[in-house]
């Protein structure tokens, strides 16, 4: 149980981290792209605003590009705008005239377009319809000017290239991070849960102990009973006093049962292939007397040669709890049904037995320790004390079975699916 524990931390921190990590990496690089798209944006502007040609803002004969404004406001309104940028923007420009005719060209600011491909994507960029895009390593805009319109083509690449090395970047800061941290999860687990594996430990002795205490005082409560039923009649008295015993008996060797079931390696030492078919027909088949006598149908549905890896003794004891508590529950006239089938890579099976008035609440809960759903299943009208279940579904997780619980068309039915 602590070693499944101490997975399922890992598991559960493992995940989160990368989920943490990758909205974090993705958060970004989102935002780094739209800052550079950002600069891009400003960049295709004031070459429009500049009538094709990049402003020389930082020049005193030049005048801002919003009249409105002085110089000084203007390049501060700018980012990331220098005496520079003019000369590193790679940039082309396809002008029309009126009637939709190339009236220029202007390719002086990029040497890796010449005047043919200008034309060509200039064709490419008006055939998509729009008045902004992406054409491979360009952005264009289209933009209108005193004679006609201007096709505006950005050169992206440096800017498409820093995208994705920073991209790479975070991807590797983040697989690194997330590498050396559960590095840490792993080495540091162990003292994670080390202060619930010596409760767990404390736990299972103290099961242990008082099971071992609680053997004597019954040994000898049955003993002076068994000596007053001789010297004289047994009553009523004494056969509730064997009742009572019988019951502590069986409820100090099932906690010991659930204490060995909680160490899975000890289990699982015990494994061996043997044949199911058989098992659960001679475990069910000793309840067909006991639901006969309650007035309830019993119907056996199993196929034979079905084999499964696991401890035989378990299985039978997992057979017998759900039959035994379909038989205690199921309605008066009702049906008893113990089914086994072949299933996804094993087995499959099923107890079911009529019941008008299913369990309210989360049927699940019905495998915790001593839990009791309604007072329909009091210990007075079963006989039980709430921890056979419980026992079903240890035994389950340790062969690695799929338990589960359903209530509908007036049945409920306890399914287990084995695993070969």
């Amino acid at each position: 149980m602590i070693k499944k524990l101490q997975h399922k931390f890992i598991l559960i921190t493992a995940v989160s981290l990368f989920l943490v990590l990758a909205l974090v990496s993705a958060l970004i690089n989102i935002i780094n792209a739209y800052q550079i798209d950002a600069s891009e944006d400003e960049l295709i502007e004031m070459i429009s605003s500049g009538g094709g040609k990049f402003p020389d803002l930082f020049h005193e004969d030049v005048p801002p590009l919003d009249g409105n404004t002085d110089r000084k406001r203007d390049i501060g309104s700018r980012k990331n705008i220098n005496e520079e940028t003019r000369y590193q923007t790679r940039y082309f420009v396809v002008y029309y005239n009126s009637e939709g005719g190339i009236k220029k060209l202007d390719t002086g600011h990029i040497a890796a377009v010449n005047s043919e491909k200008a034309v060509s994507l200039g064709e490419q960029a008006l055939e998509t319809g729009k008045d902004e895009g992406r054409l491979g390593n360009y952005r264009f805009t289209k933009a209108e000017n005193s004679s006609g319109e201007m096709l505006i083509f950005l050169d992206t690449r440096q800017n498409d290239s820093t995208k994705s090395r920073f991209l790479l970047i975070s991807i590797g800061i983040s697989a690194a991070s997330w590498i050396i941290v559960m590095l840490l999860v792993i080495l540091l687990s162990g003292q994670a849960v080390k202060p619930m594996s010596a409760a767990y430990e404390k736990q299972k002795q103290f099961i242990t102990d008082a099971s071992h205490e609680i053997k004597t005082p019954l040994a000898i409560i049955s003993a002076n009973t068994e000596v007053i039923e001789m010297t004289s009649e047994p009553n009523e008295w004494t056969e509730s006093t064997k009742n009572q015993i019988r019951r502590l008996d069986g409820l100090v060797k099932d906690l010991m049962r659930l204490a060995k079931m909680d160490d899975s390696s000890e289990v699982s030492a015990e494994f061996a292939e043997f044949d199911l078919s058989e098992t659960v027909a001679k475990s069910a088949a000793e309840f067909e007397a006991p639901a006969r006598t309650h007035g309830e149908g019993f119907i056996l549905d199993i196929d034979d040669g079905l084999t499964t890896v696991g401890n035989r003794e378990m299985i039978s004891q997992l057979v017998g709890i759900f039959t035994d508590n379909a038989v205690k529950y199921c309605d008066e006239g009702g049906t008893v049904t113990v089914s086994l089938k072949p299933g996804h890579k094993g087995a499959r099976l099923s107890v079911s037995n009529d019941c008008k008035e299913p369990p309210k609440g989360d049927l699940s809960r019905l495998f915790d320790r001593f839990y009791r759903a309604d007072e329909a299943r009091s210990r007075q009208g079963s006989g039980g004390y709430g921890i056979g279940l419980s026992i079903a579904k240890a035994t389950a997780d340790a062969h690695k079975a799929k338990l589960s619980c359903s209530a509908e068309n007036g049945k409920i039915t306890f399914t287990v699916s084995f695993r070969n």
